[in-house]
């Protein structure tokens, strides 16, 4: 072989080494997105609503009084347990005893009236009565005039006597009301329980509590038997919630117990008492619901008006296919498309210059109008791992129900595959054909490091 073959040979292989050095270097040099992995696997989910409220007994009633007076004797105290039936307060009688005096009086007068009145009317129907007879017997004796004169003495007094007897009555209505007032001196326990809440005090005057519950409130009796729990719960979740589901009740005033129960109303009406609620820009903002919860075993000591939190599981599922609820994005159509390289790109001219190519027209901007129109064309997914090339691939899913950490997946992905489950910058800003390595320390969230790449 000449010298210049043996220099061409050389020459040739310090080519392909550089070529191959080079496009090593260029291989290396590709970007990468460091990510959380997780593999989808079967699991154990449960779906729960939590929501906050407060304690309150099933049933309690507001004692109030209907008549005004002062307060003479208050024989128990907040946290006494009380019968049905019990005296629980007493009112300065003397001025209802007085007027039911007074009402007897007008009675007694009334009836004295009354009987008057009978007397007239038995007296005025013989008188007319004799005037008849004798107009019959002979006209000469009893002239017309004369007659109709004792008819009309005889209607006056039955219309006399009708008059005093309506009397009576009112007076014995009167009467009947003047003792039903001073019977409401005395006020009894209408059911039986604790007195939990006692809001005056022996010399206060009671008033009715007709225009101000507030202000007539004397006391409150509970029945502490049966426990309730009255927590609000967000619109988009109170359609989740169901008569019977069951629930942990965590009380503060008891931190180190979980108390169990069960759902048992759910109102229609909003707290609000309206559907939505408007604010000052015009933005509708979600309302709540009252849900009650029943405590199957309540804690002894407990009060009403407690802090306490409700976890009501609407929802469970054995062993199913998921995936972290981090792991969960949306795109829109269009960016789940592989990208197509031959657009937009530079193409060559025969001499070798390189002439850009004229771009695609740009889509003019939508207007607000269309924003929910986009939303509504939103995919969820989440993004595929291919573990031989670390190239991430967005796989539209369907999700079932929301347990704490993960999603059920209906469809969409199979058992072990790997997927992006973190950080959430990088999923939001993640597209088709990204290279991603694994994260070298955990960055905490459901399935930290669990799958590798290989």
């Amino acid at each position: 072989m000449t010298t210049a073959g043996k220099l061409l040979l050389i020459g040739g292989g310090v080519v392909l080494v550089g070529g191959a050095m080079l496009l090593t270097a260029a291989k290396r040099r590709v970007p990468t997105t460091e990510v959380r992995l997780d593999k989808v696997v079967l699991r154990d989910l449960t779906s729960i609503v939590t929501a906050s409220g407060q304690i309150e007994p099933k049933k309690k009633v507001d004692v109030s009084s209907d008549i005004t007076g002062r307060i003479v004797s208050l024989p128990v105290k907040e946290g006494d347990m009380v019968q049905r039936g019990q005296v629980v307060v007493r009112i300065d009688p003397s001025l209802y005893e007085t007027e039911v005096q007074r009402q007897e009086a007008s009675l007694a007068q009334a009836q004295a009236t009354q009987a008057q009145a009978q007397a007239n009317k038995d007296q005025a129907d013989r008188a007319y009565s004799r005037a008849r007879d004798i107009r019959a017997q002979n006209a000469q004796l009893m002239s017309q005039q004369d007659l109709e004169t004792a008819q009309t003495q005889q209607q006056i007094a039955v219309a006399n006597l009708d008059v005093a007897q309506r009397q009576v009555q009112q007076a014995r209505a009167s009467l009947r009301s003047a003792q039903e007032n001073l019977r409401k001196t005395t006020i009894t326990a209408p059911m039986s329980g604790r007195i939990t809440r006692l809001a005056v005090e022996e010399g206060e005057v009671a008033v009715p509590g007709t225009f101000s519950r507030e202000t007539g409130l004397l006391m409150t009796i509970s029945d502490l038997s049966v426990i309730q729990v009255q927590v609000k719960v967000d619109e988009t979740d109170v359609v989740r919630i169901h008569n019977n589901d069951s629930a942990e009740i965590s009380i503060d005033a008891f931190p180190d117990s979980v108390f169990t129960g069960r759902v048992t109303e759910i109102r229609n009406s909003s707290v609000a008492g309206q559907p939505t609620t408007q604010t000052q820009s015009g933005v509708e903002q979600a309302v709540d619901y009252y849900v009650k919860v029943t405590l199957d075993h309540p804690p002894t000591g407990v009060r009403p008006d407690l802090s306490a939190t409700a976890r009501i599981v609407t929802a469970r599922r054995h062993q199913v296919l998921s995936v972290p609820i981090i792991a969960l994005t949306v795109r829109q159509p269009q960016d789940t498309m592989r990208p197509d390289t031959s657009r937009g790109a530079s193409k060559r001219s025969p001499s070798g210059t390189a002439q850009a190519q004229t771009p695609p027209p740009a889509t003019p901007p939508r207007g607000a109008a269309d924003s929910a129109t986009r939303r509504k064309k939103d995919i969820e997914g989440v993004f595929v791992v291919d573990t031989t090339t670390m190239v991430t691939r967005f796989r539209p899913v369907r999700v079932g129900i929301t347990g704490d950490e993960y999603f059920e997946v209906l469809s969409g992905v199979r058992a072990n595959e790997v997927i992006v489950a973190g950080p959430y910058q990088a999923i939001r800003d993640l597209k088709n054909d990204t290279h991603v390595r694994r994260a070298r320390t955990p960055q905490g969230g459901p399935g930290a490091g669990q799958a590798k790449s290989s």
